[in-house]
C-alpha cells in the first residue's frame, strides 16, 4: 500500500482535475473521468479506484484506476451486484467508509473480501440530477486503512457530485446522438428528400452549361440541408446521405438535354470511399461535374486524387465549390487542380460597388487562368453584380437572377434544348 496523501494544505482537488485538463486539452468525459479516478486513488494512497454501474441486477465496471498490476480487472467486465460491496453500500447494509473490512460481518459476507483481499475501502453513490442512482464511486485497497477519515468521505462525496455530472451530460449527448441517427434513418428509408436544379450559364454565351443537382429535405425539422448533412455527419451515417442524394440525382440526367452537364456536391470523405466511383460509373461520365465541398480539411491529398484520378480519366469534370468561403477551398484548388472554381456567394454579393471583393474576384481569374481553370460564381441576385463578373472576365454563373432552383421531376428543359 502507497503512502496515504491526506494532508491538509492539498489543494481541491476536483479543481485540480480541472485546471489540469485546462492545461493540457483533455476535454472529454472519458479523460475527465480517469484524470478524476486518478486523482481519487492517489490522494488516498490506495491501489484501485473505479466507478461502476449497477443495472439489471450486476455491477459493470465503467472506468478504472489502479496500480500497475494491482487487480486483474479490465473496464467492461461485471459481476453479480449482490456480489459487491457497491449493492451493499447503496442500499445501506455497508458503511460507505470503511477502515478495515474483514473487522465488518456483512462485509465478510462477500467472496472478494478474502480472495482479493479487501482491507480499506470507500464507495459513495453517483447520484443522477433526477434521483435516479447510476452506480459507485469505490476506492480500495488490500491492507487496512486507520487514517481514512470523514474528510475524505467527503472528498469522495464531492468527487462523486462532480462524476454524476460528466456522466449526466453524456447520457444527455447519447440521447441526442441516438435521436439524431433516428432521424437521419428515417430520412433514408422514407426517401424524404427530393432534388432541385439550378442552371450554371456561360456569361458570354448567355447559354446553359449544366445544372447543378441541389437537395431540399421535406423531414422534420425543417431546415437546411447543410444542417441535415451536418447531424449525418455527426451521427455517422453522411456518406449513405450524401450518396443517397447523388444517386437521387443521376436518376434525372436522362432527361437533362444531353450537351448539358450535371454538376454534383461531394465531399472529400465520400470520394474517397470508393463506393462514389462505383456509382457513377453506371452513367455517361463525361456529363458530370463534381464538386468538391468543404466538409473538412483533407489529410491526405494523395489518396484523394487517386480517387479522383479514374473518374476524371473517364471524363468527369471537377470544380472546388464555395471557393473563398474558407481555407480548406484554397488547398483543394492547389492540390487537385480543378477544371473549374466556383466563387462563394460571399465574394459575389455586392461586387457591383465593393472594390474589395472586385480586387478578390479579379485575383481568382487571373489564377485561374494560370492552371487553365474556369470561373463560376455563385449566388447572382442582380444585373448589376452580373455586370461586374463580366466585366471582371468571370466565365460563368448561376444564381436566383438568372434561374432558380426547380423540382427536377418537373423541370422544364424545353427552353435549354437547341
Amino acid at each position: 500500500m502507497s503512502e496515504p496523501s491526506h494532508l491538509p494544505s492539498t489543494p481541491p482537488l476536483v479543481d485540480q482535475v480541472l485546471d489540469h485538463s485546462s492545461v493540457w486539452g483533455v476535454s472529454s468525459a472519458d479523460e475527465l473521468l480517469e484524470e478524476a479516478l486518478h486523482a481519487v486513488r492517489t490522494h488516498m494512497g490506495m491501489e484501485v479506484a473505479f466507478i461502476s454501474e449497477v443495472k439489471d441486477d450486476r455491477r459493470f465496471f465503467r472506468y478504472i484506476e489502479q496500480q500497475n498490476g494491482a487487480l486483474e480487472l479490465n473496464v467492461g467486465d461485471s459481476d453479480p451486484a449482490e456480489e459487491s460491496y457497491c449493492k451493499r453500500v447503496l442500499d445501506g447494509r455497508l458503511p460507505e467508509l470503511i477502515q478495515n473490512a474483514v473487522e465488518l460481518p456483512e462485509a465478510r459476507k462477500i467472496q472478494a473480501t478474502q480472495d482479493i483481499p479487501v482491507g480499506a475501502h470507500i464507495s459513495v453513490p453517483i447520484c443522477f440530477s433526477d434521483g435516479r442512482i447510476f452506480g459507485t464511486l469505490c476506492c480500495f485497497d488490500r491492507e487496512a486503512d486507520e487514517t481514512l477519515s470523514e474528510r475524505d468521505l467527503g472528498l469522495m462525496r464531492t468527487f462523486a457530485s462532480f462524476v454524476s455530472k460528466q456522466i449526466e451530460r453524456e447520457e444527455a449527448r447519447h440521447e441526442q446522438w441516438l435521436k439524431g441517427r433516428k432521424r437521419i434513418e428515417q430520412v433514408l428509408d422514407r426517401q424524404e428528400f427530393h432534388v432541385v436544379l439550378q442552371p450554371i450559364y456561360d456569361l458570354k454565351t448567355k447559354q446553359a452549361l449544366g445544372f447543378e443537382a441541389l437537395a431540399r429535405f421535406g423531414g422534420e425539422p425543417r431546415r437546411g440541408p447543410d444542417q441535415w448533412l451536418d447531424e449525418a455527419h455527426t451521427v455517422g451515417l453522411r456518406e449513405e446521405l450524401e450518396l443517397a442524394l447523388i444517386a437521387q440525382a443521376l436518376r434525372h440526367l436522362k432527361d437533362i438535354p444531353a450537351e448539358h452537364y450535371l454538376s454534383l456536391n461531394a465531399s472529400p470523405r465520400v470520394i474517397q470511399s470508393g463506393r462514389l466511383y462505383d456509382l457513377l460509373c453506371q452513367y455517361p461520365l463525361n456529363r458530370i461535374m463534381l464538386e468538391v465541398t468543404e466538409e473538412a480539411a483533407v489529410e491526405d491529398y494523395d489518396l484523394l486524387h487517386k480517387a479522383l484520378s479514374g473518374l476524371r480519366d473517364g471524363g468527369v469534370r471537377l470544380a472546388i465549390d464555395d471557393a473563398g468561403a474558407g481555407y480548406a477551398s484554397f488547398r483543394h484548388i492547389v492540390r487537385l487542380r480543378p477544371d473549374m472554381i466556383k466563387l462563394d456567394r460571399t465574394l459575389i454579393d455586392g461586387i457591383a460597388t465593393n472594390a474589395e471583393l472586385r480586387a478578390l474576384a479579379v485575383a481568382m481569374a487571373r489564377f485561374a487562368d494560370e492552371i487553365g481553370a474556369k470561373v463560376v460564381a455563385e449566388g447572382i441576385e442582380n444585373e448589376h453584380d452580373l455586370e461586374a463578373l463580366l466585366c471582371i472576365g468571370v466565365h460563368a454563373a448561376q444564381g436566383y437572377y438568372l434561374g432558380e432552383p426547380e423540382r427536377a421531376d418537373t423541370y422544364d428543359f424545353s427552353a435549354f434544348v437547341p
